[in-house]
């Protein structure tokens, strides 16, 4: 059981977001970002809303048979209700960012490349902790060098110093995305994790839908065509992968299930190349091994290991 948890789940999870790469290319060829985001997160936030629910409802259900069952108070209830508001907000415009751009990058780049220049910002995340000033370890100062090196072969045409608008959107996506996990992470201490998800979604719906009366012109028969990607990026990319995450790192190492879900790099290549029949040269093929080189390093805690040798 805890090797189906703690190896099996993650890898899964990292397929369904990888593989999500496609449906969104799928869904560009009708939709653009903001509609795409629209309808994916409308879709999203139904499902988190039932899973929240019933999570809920098993919790309380259990503490009652054990005894442990306690009402909140109306003040609890309200500060309960005011931190996912809060959290909620800030998290999902953070995502509403990251995702739109994702997704005008998606469109011009394919899912391979992007794939693993949006997987940057595992690299960015403890490098961002400068300015929090957290320490940052010699390994991820090597795995910005390299991810920088992989991003040049991924993305500048040889001869040419110059980065494409998709590469750039998802240069910017992968930025958008670290300071996203950033808060996620300060936020998920204070509420559900699911609940997070579930109101944050609902943010980026909002939002999505008020940039599409601004800037979109789409119909009903245009949603109704990429019905497909949008429920495969709505309910498994954001629904059950995400639940998928939490219930794998419950009790997990943390690096490994990390380790084990930055995967999804390689399967948005190997799905965009089975799939959508997605070519890249060898030159960005070998971006693309030291950019997931990068990926890696950047979440072995080498610096623990050697210690714990040396103590040993």
């Amino acid at each position: 059981m805890q090797f189906l948890r703690h190896t099996i789940l993650p890898l899964l999870a990292a397929f369904i977001w990888g593989t999500a790469f496609v449906s969104q290319v799928q869904g560009s060829e009708r939709l653009d970002a903001f509609s795409f985001n629209m309808a994916r997160s409308v879709v999203a936030a139904v499902f988190l809303f039932l899973v929240a629910l019933g999570v809920r409802l098993w919790q309380k259900q259990n503490a009652l048979k054990k005894g442990t069952y306690r009402e909140k108070t109306p003040e609890e209830k309200k500060a309960s209700r005011k931190a996912l508001l809060v959290s909620g907000l800030i998290c999902g415009t953070m995502l509403t960012v990251a995702a739109n751009l994702q997704q005008a990058g998606i469109a011009l780049s394919g899912a391979g490349k992007s794939g693993f220049i949006t997987a940057l910002y595992v690299v960015l995340v403890p490098l961002l902790g400068v300015f929090l000033k957290k320490r940052v370890p010699a390994r991820v100062w090597v795995s910005v060098v390299l991810a920088v090196t992989g991003l040049y072969l991924l993305s500048i045409k040889p001869g040419a110093f110059s980065v494409s608008r998709g590469d750039f959107f998802l240069i910017l996506c992968a930025l958008a995305f670290a300071f996203q996990i950033m808060t996620i992470d300060h936020y998920s201490e204070l509420v559900n994790g699911i609940e997070l998800s579930c109101a944050q979604f609902i943010v980026v719906s909002i939002e999505s839908a008020v940039l599409v009366l601004l800037f979109s012109d789409v119909s009903l028969s245009d949603f109704t065509a990429v019905l497909g990607p949008i429920l495969y990026a709505g309910i498994l990319s954001s629904g059950v992968a995400y639940t998928l995450q939490i219930i794998a790192q419950k009790g997990a190492n943390p690096t490994l299930v990390s380790l084990l879900m930055s995967l999804e790099s390689v399967f948005a290549v190997l799905s965009g190349a089975l799939v959508l029949h997605e070519r890249l040269t060898g030159r960005e093929y070998l971006g693309c091994a030291i950019m997931f080189a990068a990926v890696v390093l950047s979440q072995i805690p080498i610096e623990k290991m050697i210690s714990r040798n040396s103590n040993s």
